[in-house]
């Protein structure tokens, strides 16, 4: 079981991340203050608290799918990547990709959060590679159905 220590950066509680119901991948994100975002705009949102977690983990900022189908809003960089060394404020870079203005309102739930275990990777330097059926053959290189 991965132990994520949590640092609310006030006394308020209502901040803590939380999974809505038990088996949820995500921890819900919510805002520490009240925004506007403008259509085709973005925001950050800060989440008021920062964390720490075990070395080889990170955790995925995403968006909620609701919050883009009804509104037409979604983080901008998803995943975001929280680094186990980071020990900053938790933020969302909320977009807007609506034609309406959209309020955030404190407290309300603005994207989740998914813990990934992180493999151990070594990178080797070689002067060639293996073919492959695909070989260098890039975007849309395998077609379109």
């Amino acid at each position: 079981m991965l132990r994520v220590n949590v640092k609310l950066l006030s006394n308020d509680i209502l901040l803590m991340p939380e999974r809505k119901n038990v088996g949820d991948s995500g921890f819900d994100l919510k805002a520490a203050h009240d925004e506007v975002i403008e259509p085709h705009k973005w925001k950050l949102i800060k989440c008021g608290f920062s964390m720490e977690m075990s070395e080889g983990y990170e955790g995925q900022v995403r968006s909620r799918s609701g919050l883009a189908l009804k509104s037409g809003m979604f983080v901008l960089n998803e995943p975001g990547t929280l680094d186990s060394s980071y020990r900053g404020e938790v933020g969302v870079i909320l977009a807007n990709y609506s034609d309406k203005t959209f309020e955030v309102k404190k407290y309300d739930r603005v994207a989740q959060l998914v813990f990934q275990q992180i493999p151990e990777v070594v990178l080797i330097q070689v002067n060639e590679l293996s073919d492959s059926q695909r070989g260098m053959g890039g975007f849309g290189s395998t077609g379109v159905k």
